[in-house]
């Protein structure tokens, strides 16, 4: 009868075990792959307050709107900004939560120094398509669709074309060029992590109460059965071995979401041309924002540096 009781005891707990596991796992990857995003309207709202979306700009200029097929089984939708007569563009990846509008400030920065540009929405934001939020390993398949798209476009072997990303645009900007095609000519990437991993324990440790790495193993087995890809293998640190085309590599050291000491291991671990910059101010993704005519001259040094732009 003791025995009896006890295998029931230990049955239930087992039970109880599991089930408390499984709901952890699917709370940590909900979090992962449905991370709330900034409202549209917020987005447009608060980069036209600080002046850096001018609608008027944006009513005028010639534009093609495309969709763009993902491998990834969904469109892309894509606006190819053409303000100069250029064959010259550089693609412009936002960060997580945001869109493509987010990314008008870096076109126009990009018109001064001669460059058309396409700005997209990243998987699953603005109105590209998508369930998941993936941090880089989908996203890298959906640049590449945009990278070709923007070639067939321009159909010129000698255009120039740049990618700049910023956050999680600038990791997926990373692998897309080390673990695919280091086919653009150049990247500038803005506050990238370095690893996900690593990225994910930063935070949980920063923001949660748990200490150890068993939540993200945790949410590695889960993510993988759900979402189809390891955490582990969202790596922008191995993939950036593998680029040999130049990087500019940005970062403010006031971040404190993603450490700018992850830019650095990066720029470290880069073979061939590269620059760093680290901003004394700005937090995360804030370079540009609170350092516009700096970051301006710095990014305008580097196509200089490399011949994609000449000197006046």
């Amino acid at each position: 009868m003791k025995r009896r009781r006890v295998l029931w005891i230990t049955t239930i707990a087992s039970s109880a075990m599991t089930a408390l596991t499984t709901i952890a796992g699917f709370a940590l990857t909900n979090r992962m792959m449905y991370m709330k995003k900034k409202d549209d309207q917020f987005i447009l709202d608060r980069e036209t307050k600080a002046k850096r979306f001018d609608q008027n700009w944006y009513a005028s200029v010639p534009m093609d709107d495309q969709w763009i097929e993902s491998p990834n089984g969904y469109s892309i939708k894509a606006v190819f900004l053409k303000p100069l007569e250029t064959n010259n563009f550089v693609i412009i990846c936002h960060g997580v939560t945001e869109n493509k509008i987010n990314s008008i400030k870096y076109a126009r920065l990009f018109e001064r120094l001669g460059f058309n540009s396409v700005i997209y929405d990243a998987r699953r934001h603005g109105d590209s398509g998508g369930k998941t939020t993936s941090f880089g390993f989908y996203e890298k398949i959906d640049l590449k669709a945009v990278a070709d798209a923007v070639r067939e476009h321009v159909n010129d072997e000698n255009a120039i074309i740049g990618i700049h990303g910023e956050s999680m645009g600038a990791a997926t900007t990373l692998l897309y060029a080390g673990s695919l095609k280091d086919e653009a000519d150049f990247y500038v990437v803005d506050c990238p992590f370095s690893d996900f991993t690593e990225q994910l324990l930063y935070l949980m440790k920063k923001e949660t109460p748990l200490r150890t790495s068993l939540a993200i193993k945790l949410a590695d087995f889960f993510l993988k059965f759900r979402d189809g890809y390891s955490i582990r293998s969202v790596s922008p640190k191995e993939a950036v071995q593998h680029i040999e085309k130049p990087v500019l590599f940005i970062h403010s050291l006031e971040d404190d979401f993603i450490l700018p000491d992850m830019t650095k291991e990066l720029y470290e671990l880069k073979n061939g041309p590269k620059q760093l910059k680290l901003f004394e101010k700005g937090p995360h993704a804030q370079s540009f924002n609170q350092n516009p005519m700096e970051y301006e001259k710095v990014v305008t040094d580097f196509l200089k540096e490399y011949g994609y732009i000449r000197p006046k």
